[in-house]
């Protein structure tokens, strides 16, 4: 068999055998063993072919007239061998090289025609296999939302599912730079900056109080309220003495900061446990009034907007935003390194009770795989050239001669037995010409 230039082939047994060039595989290193082996039988055959055609025509010459009748048999034989060897031997070398280096038309085919062999490879697996039909045929017989459903709630596979979750978030966090990040965070800003705020906070503060959904927050203003409230009798007589006339005995001062004291404990209980005191309706009048002026008032509107420009482009604001990511990212990390971690647990947890329900809900696996099969369809149908040129362009990309080592170690080790075939075969037809011949003309 041809080479191309990882080996050659001679019709000498003593030629050295060809040696595989540095860098190969494993797998490489065997494929060059197994040709260099099937090249060695196929040339020994033509060889021993060789030998026994010289042999025979040495009888021939030696006793003329007397030869032996086998003699011509076999001559016939040999003579046909070599010739369907050579004959072999050029077919399959014209596939890598030109035969003995020579430019013969129509050799070396795969170097020469190296480029429009990808694109017909590519053309012949877009043809048959990368129809819209077949990918979507094979996207149902897949059953892929069974399979991954049955393999994710093997109780057997939880570790590797908490390893391979982790594993995600990981890289996840790893392509989430910090300073992509803060990039990020800092535009959400902006962006959630631009629209108005005082509109649409008026409308949900006006729907809270229609709903009556803002009565636990002012009950528990006023609970606050009243706990401050009996709590404040030092604070009251400290205010008293301070602020009371000099001139005051402090006995008078205790009075009266008693009195505050009994009068404003009082009055958050009433306010505390009375839901309809005039206080809390108040509470609740003002909201609503404060609510529709963000929605009509243009000086509160105008206002209202000034203090969200103010508070979101604050450096605070964004520094903040980035510390809580650093410090979330931290954490996340260190939770994913203990395997036991919570994070973890619950990722793989979640993951297998998700695929139980949908390993025991066949109408949800069957949609599922609708699913499956009509993405794989629009695929095949707006991405397949696009896919196909993944070969075309890596077999252009290609160098010639290593275009043609690679398949020539792909496919040599077989194509020898073209040329052993040849070699067989064309000694069985020159017999039976031969025979055919003699029993016709003598």
């Amino acid at each position: 068999m041809g080479d191309t230039g990882l080996m050659s082939t001679s019709f000498s047994p003593t030629t050295s055998a060809p040696t595989a060039p540095s860098g190969l595989t494993e797998p490489d290193t065997e494929r060059v063993r197994n040709l260099r082996k099937m090249k060695l039988l196929a040339v020994s055959l033509l060889l021993v072919a060789a030998m026994i055609y010289l042999f025979t025509r040495w009888l021939e010459h030696r006793d003329g007239q007397d030869v032996a009748a086998w003699v011509g048999y076999v001559r016939a034989a040999a003579e046909a061998g070599m010739v369907g060897a050579l004959a072999d031997w050029f077919a399959v070398t014209a596939l890598f090289k030109h035969p003995l280096g020579i430019p013969i038309p129509h050799t070396a085919l795969i170097p020469r025609k190296k480029d429009e062999i990808g694109e017909q490879l590519g053309g012949f697996i877009e043809e048959n296999f990368m129809t819209p039909e077949v990918i979507e045929e094979r996207a149902i017989s897949v059953d892929l939302p069974g399979r991954v459903s049955n393999w994710l709630a093997d109780p057997a596979h939880a570790d590797r599912v908490n390893a391979e979750a982790s594993r995600a978030i990981a890289l996840l966090a790893e392509m989430l730079g910090d300073e992509d990040i803060e990039k990020f965070i800092q535009a959400c800003l902006k962006w959630a900056a631009e629209p108005m705020w005082a509109p649409p906070a008026g409308r949900i503060l006006e729907q809270l109080v229609d709903e009556d959904r803002l009565e636990p927050v002012i009950q528990l203003l006023c609970d606050r309220a009243h706990d401050w409230a009996l709590g404040s009798q030092d604070l009251i007589d400290r205010v008293v003495d301070r602020d009371g006339p000099a001139w005051t005995p402090r006995f008078v001062n205790n009075l009266v900061g008693d009195k505050i004291y009994r009068e404003l404990t009082e009055f958050t209980y009433k306010v505390r446990d009375d839901p309809q005191h005039e206080l809390r309706l108040a509470m609740n009048e003002f909201v609503r009034t404060f609510s529709d002026d963000l929605q009509n008032d243009e000086a509160m509107i105008a206002k209202f907007e000034e203090i969200k420009k103010e508070l979101l482009g604050r450096d605070e604001v964004t520094g903040a935003a980035s510390t809580a990511w650093q410090a979330g990212k931290a954490v996340i990390e260190q939770m994913l390194e203990d395997p036991q971690s919570t994070l973890r647990t619950s990722l793989s947890e979640g993951a297998i009770r998700l695929a139980v329900r949908i390993r025991d809900d066949q109408p949800l696996q069957d949609k599922m795989n609708t699913w499956v099969a009509r993405a794989a369809r629009h695929v095949a149908e707006n991405y397949s050239t696009e896919i196909i040129s993944v070969i075309t362009d890596t077999v252009r990309g290609w160098d010639a001669a290593e275009t043609s080592r690679k398949l020539e170690l792909q496919v040599g080790r077989d194509l020898q037995f073209i040329r052993i075939n040849g070699t067989v075969v064309g000694s069985l037809a020159g017999l039976a010409i031969y025979t055919v011949s003699v029993l016709l003309f003598h």
